[in-house]
């Protein structure tokens, strides 16, 4: 066995898709498993390449792995010393990871802050002689059952506030599409559902607007696999996008898109925002945009402007429809 630990998110399970089949295509004669929260199996399921998830939340201390011993176990979670404690629990025979002295382990690359997450991973395995396609990042098509198609979605939602953009933009901006032709739909958590209804409220869309809560994980990757357009905080939907190849602009604050943003090559998606530091402090936002839900916005967030979307969602769907074109 194979067992990989990537306990984290959607986001994090995406950018792993690359190194998770150049282990495939390595170790062919060997099953794959990868430590996840057990909520990501479907996901898994898209990859295509894994044979199952041990439900693994985090780094909490498992107790006792279940299947054999592994062969190799493969820390695509973080640089340790916590994560590297927890994959020599299994006693494999071979622990590949990045370099951690506090954790015993001398073997394996160093760590790069400033590198982006699928290229940090592609080059861990490299130092171990696993080759991998950065660019390999495709996930499986679900069935759209039940789920609108050809929708543009709206992602407002994310990790934390400092990654939002102000909700009364983005009620703006589908205003703005819904006026040119777009169907509008706004996805998030159940968690989320209070800020996808205020979105939805101040654009003026109905109540079937509103998918917070009401999408499994598979659901969610059937409406943006068919979807028009995505336009995303930085969180695991925008991930989704890249790999469906659907059209999106992401909006980025805290984190550099440098190292979480889609392939820069790829003309169909746009990053914008985005800082080098990730503690820059939040500023307030405008008194029309702010109430008790809403108390700041981060100050590359706060750059970006409605018009400077729309004009970025134009471009990338224009460039999908040419890419679309061309494969045809």
């Amino acid at each position: 066995m194979i067992l990989v630990l990537r306990a984290l998110g959607v986001g994090d399970l995406a950018t792993a898709v690359p190194a998770l089949r150049g282990l495939r295509a390595a170790f062919s004669e060997h099953t794959l498993s990868v430590a996840a929260p057990d909520w990501l199996a479907p996901l898994a399921e898209l990859i295509g390449d894994v044979d199952n998830v041990l439900p693994t939340e985090g780094l909490d201390p498992v107790d006792g792995w279940p299947g054999p011993t592994p062969y190799w176990a493969v820390n695509l979670h973080g640089r340790g010393p916590e994560s590297h404690r927890l994959l020599g629990a299994a006693g494999a025979e071979r622990l590949c990871a990045f370099a951690c002295p506090e954790a015993g382990h001398l073997d394996g690359p160093q760590w790069r802050d400033d590198e982006h997450e699928v290229h940090r991973w592609c080059r861990l395995l490299r130092w171990y002689g696993v080759d991998s396609d950065p660019d390999d990042l495709t996930l499986r098509r679900p069935a759209p059952h039940r789920v609108p198609v050809g929708v543009t979605v709206l992602h407002p939602g994310g990790k934390g506030t400092e990654r939002r953009w102000s909700p009364v933009r983005f009620a703006a901006l589908a205003r703005e599409l819904t006026r040119v032709g777009h169907r509008v739909v706004v996805t998030g958590s159940a968690a989320e559902r209070d800020l996808v209804e205020r979105v939805v409220d101040e654009a003026g869309l109905p109540n079937t607007a509103v998918l917070a809560g009401r999408l499994s994980l598979v659901d969610l990757a059937a409406v943006v696999a068919y979807g028009r357009l995505v336009v995303s905080t930085d969180t695991g939907v925008a991930h989704l996008a890249t790999a469906y190849r659907t059209p999106s602009v992401v909006l980025f604050g805290p984190v550099a898109s440098a190292r979480w943003g889609p392939p820069p090559d790829r003309s169909w998606h746009r990053a914008l925002g985005g800082v080098t530091g990730a503690h820059d402090r939040s500023v307030p936002v405008d008194g029309s945009e702010s109430d008790g839900a809403w108390s700041g916005i981060h100050p590359a967030l706060a750059a970006i402007e409605v018009d400077e979307v729309l004009t970025a969602a134009s471009e990338v769907e224009r460039a999908g429809r040419d890419t679309r074109a061309v494969a045809a």
